[in-house]
Order: C-alpha cells, then sequence, then structure tokens
C-alpha cells in the first residue's frame, strides 16, 4: 500500500511549449513497473488550453471543478462540466482547457507506452480555440 498525502507533492506550473495561460499541474501519482497509468490534478484559469496532443494508450479526464473546452480534431468544441468524465481514444488528436471566463479543474489519467505518456504538438491557436 502506498498513500500520497494531501500537499506531499509540490504543485508545478504548465510548460509554456505544452500550455497556453496559467495552469497548475498537481501530481497524484506515477507509473511504475507495477502501474501503467500516471495522473494528475490540473487547473486551467480562464482561457488557458493544453497544445494539441495525443496519447499512446488514451486519456481519462474526469472534472472535479469549473467550466472547461475539450476539442477532437474535426470534431466540434464541447463543454465540460464537474462530474462529467472524458475518454479520448488511442492517438486521438485532442486540446482541452478552461473556458474563456471560467477556471476549470479535471484529474487526467493516463497510461504509458514504452515509457511515453504523450506527444505534444502545436499550440491551439486563439481562432481554433474561440470555435473559428
Amino acid at each position: 500500500m502506498d498513500i500520497k498525502r494531501n500537499g506531499a507533492q509540490p504543485s508545478g506550473k504548465g510548460p509554456a511549449d505544452w500550455f497556453t495561460g496559467t495552469v497548475r499541474i498537481d501530481p497524484l501519482f506515477a507509473a511504475n513497473d507495477a502501474r501503467r497509468a500516471a495522473s494528475a490534478s490540473v487547473t486551467f484559469e480562464p482561457g488557458a488550453r493544453t497544445a494539441w496532443h495525443t496519447h499512446p494508450r488514451g486519456q481519462t479526464l474526469i472534472v472535479t471543478a469549473g467550466l472547461g473546452l475539450v476539442q477532437r480534431e474535426g470534431g466540434p468544441i464541447e463543454e465540460i462540466r464537474p462530474g462529467d468524465v472524458v475518454w479520448f481514444e488511442p492517438g486521438e488528436r485532442h486540446w482541452h482547457g478552461a473556458s474563456p471566463t471560467t477556471a476549470m479543474t479535471h484529474i487526467a489519467i493516463q497510461e504509458h507506452l514504452d515509457g511515453k505518456v504523450v506527444e505534444w504538438m502545436e499550440h491551439v491557436t486563439d481562432a481554433e480555440y474561440q470555435g473559428g
């Protein structure tokens, strides 16, 4: 058994290479020899979002606070709210973040494949974020 005590792991700032705007990442658990999954609680300030990206084994998001936006390539921008669970298929190109006026927090869970959990791509433009 392993208990990760709340506050025992430091928060981190979302790197500018992967995010637009102010993002805080609070690690929850990491993959290891016995567990393929890793997880973090991620808080996006209004207007903040990820860059386009994919996950080799997919990704699950569980929204815990606020109002967010998600989009898979070629699909519409969808609103997400607390209690919503979002699943992105392996290799599905997507982004997620806060709405323009409201912060959003979600728990992100993804499994690694050969030590890799994500492939980052270009930033989501303001026009893409605004649905244009």
